[in-house]
């Protein structure tokens, strides 16, 4: 245990520094090229919307090196707080009864609880802890208050924020707890690289080719910017990307092919089922901590679904 907490860099793996330095170095030159583009051509609104994004994404990409790749442990418990303010965030937007106060609170106690169990390798309480058993104490719990008027979409809400925050993004927490395999040089940091690699650059990917082919909506009423054309752009090229950065999973390329058509469609769902909540509620954004991008929930609705799938089918094809 005081090892495992006093271990820094244990993941920043050969191969896992060579894609980070090549992120940190595309990210420089996108820097440069905009505030160039702004001395030559002024503070327009577009260019100072770009470096406002350009510095936050340089905020989430050190944040993300720093306590992903440096500690297992620091590891968790950053995870374990993105869990937190995407839940408090998702669910502050719901419209809960004053009543739900205190089955809310079981749901922040269990935050620690079930990222300790992820990282203790506790397989059998981590993967029943949030859909059996907090389903069933958030249950008792709400119809103990006695106040039944709105419990229908009190226990729905309450739940499903628990797994789409909670017990999602604990999985990620457990993929750096996976053993060790014998050859696999990227380690477990490489697991999480290529995830969150995948489900941003799918989001970018579909974005891009919406843009520049789309012409058929594929689901207006929710999110009218997404087209056909867009999400079969971006399934073929993470499809492609998921093969060409195969070396950062313990499977051979052709599985992480399959891997990354998976998540370009979980993904899009994730992000769609977000978007159709913010359309529910009329609103932009599901909060504002970070410039440019509104909320945590705004960016990680595609990863919240994607995690799942990450880790089982990994843990499928390489440890069991």
């Amino acid at each position: 245990m005081i090892q495992d907490i006093l271990s820094f860099a244990e993941f920043l793996t050969p191969p896992v520094q060579l894609v980070l330095g090549g992120i940190f170095a595309l990210l420089i030159i996108v820097t440069l090229i905009f505030y160039f583009a702004r001395s030559l051509k002024g503070p327009t609104k577009l260019i100072n919307e770009l470096i406002e994004r350009t510095l936050s994404w340089w905020m989430i990409l050190v944040g993300f090196s720093v306590t992903i790749f440096f500690s297992r442990f620091f590891a968790t418990i950053a995870l374990a707080f993105l869990s937190f303010v995407a839940f408090r965030e998702l669910t502050s937007r719901l419209n809960l009864r004053l009543s739900d106060r205190r089955t809310l609170l079981l749901c922040y106690l269990a935050i620690p609880f079930q990222f300790a169990v992820a990282y203790i390798e506790w397989y059998g309480m981590f993967i029943i802890f949030i859909p059996i058993i907090m389903f069933l104490g958030l249950s008792m719990r709400s119809v103990a208050q006695g106040d039944v008027k709105g419990i229908t979409a009190s226990l729905g809400i309450i739940h499903w924020s628990s797994i789409l925050t909670i017990f999602s993004l604990s999985h990620m927490a457990y993929m750096l707890a996976l053993p060790e395999l014998p050859g696999y040089e990227a380690g477990n940091g490489g697991m999480i690289l290529w995830l969150v690699l995948i489900t941003e650059l799918n989001d970018i990917f579909q974005f891009t080719w919406g843009k520049l082919f789309g012409k058929h909506k594929i689901i207006p009423s929710v999110s009218p910017n997404k087209t056909v054309e867009g999400f079969i752009g971006g399934f073929i090229c993470t499809t492609f990307l998921g093969y060409f950065l195969s070396f950062l999973l313990p499977v051979d390329p052709i599985k992480a092919a399959i891997l990354g058509g998976f998540l370009a469609f979980t993904g899009f769902m994730g992000d769609v089922t977000i978007s159709a909540i913010k359309r529910d509620l009329g609103i932009k954004d599901m909060g504002s901590s970070i410039p440019g991008h509104g909320g945590v929930m705004d960016r990680i609705d595609s990863l919240a679904f994607n995690s799942l799938v990450c880790f089982h089918l990994i843990r499928y094809w390489s440890y069991l």
